[in-house]
């Protein structure tokens, strides 16, 4: 039982981390309809900035708790300032261009930051400091469940409940919801579709960067190639679960990552990206819009 629950609860902790990085994905295609793939690269700039600002608060001889906080948050701004540059340089221009177009762009930047963080840090793996504090109720429970994955459940489950209500209650948010319908007829009511643009790519950019600083941490380590890898499953994620769905985003991630540990832990982990992969192939089969997306009839 013990072996079943260590498995939940790793699934639930991969799905996390996906559901973080699969909500940029989804807001941005349920706008502009548009497959962000530099997204997971705005992950792994998240935690690279995360591990130089915890360096250099280390040395100044900050506690844990404080550095995580200040960490976390330069992490979000920078990303967030990432985010917003991409839409401006790699997008915007060519909005109007063919989907193609814009998918080449969008691979192009993917490969350029890569490179980008290649060259400006290094091709190992780098050691990432244990920033989340160890908690004494959890210790009789250390071999289940550890102090940072408990924090992994909370954050994510505090930015679902904070994007719910921002998407559901706010001007912004309502203003997106109009945008992803009908962006002409936004526009025509007086919202700035630019803007609400804008500010997906940056909500989506923040999300991102928290997975990127919260894994880092869980993990112990770092390298450039970290966001190509989670950015794919995350958005195997939000196409499992139905892309330019919120709640889908999150559903398709917690699934991949239950598939996931559970085939790790009872067949073998070789074939483990394989099998996440197939079980995707499986689901459109019969649910070619994902779990929890709707299917649209297209107008002739």
């Amino acid at each position: 039982m013990d072996y079943f629950l260590e498995l939940f609860l790793g699934g639930l902790t991969r799905g996390s981390i996906y559901a973080l990085i699969a909500l940029g994905y989804t807001m941005v295609y349920g706008i502009i309809e548009l497959i962000n793939f530099a997204h997971g690269e705005i992950y792994m700039i998240g935690a690279f900035t995360a591990l130089i600002v915890a360096g250099v608060l280390t040395l100044m001889g900050w506690n844990e708790i404080a550095i995580l906080v200040i960490a976390s948050i330069v992490a979000v701004i920078y990303s967030s300032a990432y985010g917003f540059t991409i839409e401006k340089i790699a997008y915007k221009p060519i909005r109007k261009a063919p989907r193609l177009s814009a998918l080449i762009s969008a691979i192009g930047m993917s490969m350029f930051l890569q490179n980008y963080v290649l060259l400006a840090q290094t091709s190992d793996f780098l050691p990432f400091p244990s920033l989340i504090p160890q908690f004494e109720f959890l210790e009789p429970y250390a071999h289940i469940i550890r102090p940072s994955e408990l924090v992994i459940y909370t954050v994510t489950a505090s930015v679902m409940v904070a994007l719910t209500i921002m998407i559901k209650f706010t001007s912004i948010g309502k203003a997106m919801r109009a945008t992803s319908q009908d962006k002409t007829m936004a526009a025509l009511v007086g919202i700035d579709v630019d803007r609400v643009i804008s500010v997906t790519f940056i909500v989506g950019s923040a999300t991102a960067a928290i997975g990127g600083v919260l894994i880092a941490s869980h993990i112990g380590q770092i390298n450039f190639y970290i966001g190509f890898i989670a950015g794919i499953k995350a958005f195997v994620a939000a196409v499992l679960g139905g892309i330019g769905s919120i709640p889908g985003a999150v559903l398709g991630a917690l699934v991949l990552g239950w598939t996931e540990s559970f085939f790790t832990g009872y067949v073998s982990s070789d074939y483990e990206d394989v099998f996440a992969f197939v079980f995707l192939v499986f689901i459109l089969i019969f649910r070619p819009a994902g779990i929890l997306g709707r299917s649209e009839a297209e107008k002739v």
